[in-house]
């Protein structure tokens, strides 16, 4: 690929980062012009906003090059990822799961000596997460803002706690999964590159990791916990509704499969036809499926993988100067407008990297992996969950990094204190 269409590629992200901050803007567009709402809703949706500009990218470079390379280009992306967030999005939040994870949470939190509403915040922030270390992330934050969204999300206990609540949420999600080496997406991209195993993962990292969370999630809950609602109860459900333990079994296999299989997309999308006809095979014991959601999260990886494939001239020697302590500071800012696992590829592909560089540049990735809507896989699907419970369906970028300063000052200590 030659300099120009690297100078194009570059220029093109950081506009589409630009898009992403202001995107509630364009939306907010539609009011002013209601004979294009429809059009500016869809671009103020920050999901679509890197597929948007990844098309620009792709028209850009047909321009510059021609069609044959930039479909070459194209296919060399790998989307393995993007296909696998909507598969195990949409398996995790179908209801049989969803109820029997929120069903265990709820017998948890009335073992806990706290209000029942605090301890089921609090559980959703440690359990959870930590769960992602062998679900997967993506699973783990689907489970987690689907318990949380009608507890905490939307309801009033104000805009500030919510983007706090948020922040913790996608802190703890990436911290979380470190406690394996396959379930971190930027850990899966030097775990074989650097032969590091789970054992590995959880001496080294996953300790920490727990630790911080626990924090994070524990003080989250002390200063959330008196503005909760009462109102809320969970209630059985009838006997006629009740899903019969079968059918959460058949579901946890197919979560298990599709987990199994994350690297061969071919097994995991079929898996995934299956699971639907399972689905509506047995529509009684099920809630509408999460498919907007999930295509839009897809939707936005996807976009995110056409166009940071074109960082990699800039970001590459950016990580390579970097000593340990400055690796992993740098390593954290950058994956605030970079995917975490962006990052850690990149830096697996530097020669002669020496061990403390590598743990630095790991534990700085997914450190800041709360920051922003971009800084890790799962925070989209996040998003897409719980978005509804702020001023008008969206998250604000500035409020939500603001919010995620504490608990990654929290992570940020556990990994370079202990």
């Amino acid at each position: 690929m030659n300099q120009a269409v690297g100078f194009i590629g570059a220029a093109i992200f950081a506009l589409a980062l630009l898009h992403t901050v202001f995107a509630h803007r364009v939306d907010a567009l539609g009011t002013r012009y209601p004979r294009h709402a429809g059009l500016f809703h869809l671009l103020g949706e920050v999901e679509v906003v890197f597929a948007v500009w990844a098309l620009i990218l792709a028209i850009a470079m047909t321009a510059l090059i021609g069609p044959a390379p930039t479909i070459a280009y194209l296919e060399s992306r790998q989307f393995v990822e993007p296909l696998f967030v909507f598969a195990i999005m949409v398996i995790a939040a179908s209801r049989p799961i969803l109820d029997g994870v929120s069903g265990l949470v709820f017998a948890l939190a009335r073992l806990l000596p706290v209000r029942r509403e605090t301890a089921v915040v609090w559980l959703s922030l440690t359990a959870i997460p930590l769960l992602g270390s062998f679900i997967t992330e993506p699973a783990a934050m689907t489970l987690a803002a689907m318990i949380l969204r009608d507890r905490l999300f939307t309801t009033d206990v104000g805009a500030r706690w919510k983007y706090l609540a948020l922040g913790v949420l996608f802190v703890n999600i990436s911290i979380g999964g470190t406690l394996t080496a396959y379930a971190a997406p930027p850990v899966l991209m030097v775990a074989a590159a650097w032969g590091w195993d789970s054992w590995f993962m959880l001496t080294q990292f996953g300790w920490k990791a727990a630790i911080a969370v626990m924090i994070n999630a524990t003080a989250l809950s002390w200063l959330i916990g008196p503005r909760l609602s009462t109102a809320r109860r969970e209630t059985s459900a009838g006997a006629a509704d009740r899903v019969p333990f079968a059918v959460t079994l058949i579901h946890l296999g197919f979560l298990c499969l599709v987990v199994a299989t994350a690297h061969h997309p071919a097994v995991f999308l079929s898996l995934l036809l299956f699971f639907l006809g399972f689905v509506h095979a047995y529509r009684r014991y099920q809630s509408p499926l999460i498919l907007k959601e999930s295509l839009l999260v897809t939707v936005f990886l996807g976009g995110l993988v056409v166009l940071g494939g074109l960082q990699q001239w800039w970001l590459q020697p950016l990580v390579a100067s970097m000593n340990s302590l400055g690796l992993y500071a740098g390593a954290l800012g950058l994956t605030a407008v970079m995917d975490n696992a962006a990052i850690t590829y990149l830096g697996s592909l530097i020669v002669g990297i020496e061990d403390p560089a590598k743990y630095m540049l790991v534990a700085g990735a997914v450190a800041g992996g709360g920051l922003t809507v971009i800084a890790n896989a799962p925070n989209p699907a996040g998003v897409a969950i719980v978005r509804a419970g702020f001023d008008n369906g969206a998250v604000r970028l500035g409020q939500l990094l603001l919010a995620a300063l504490p608990p990654t000052a929290v992570a940020t200590g556990a990994f370079l204190a202990l």
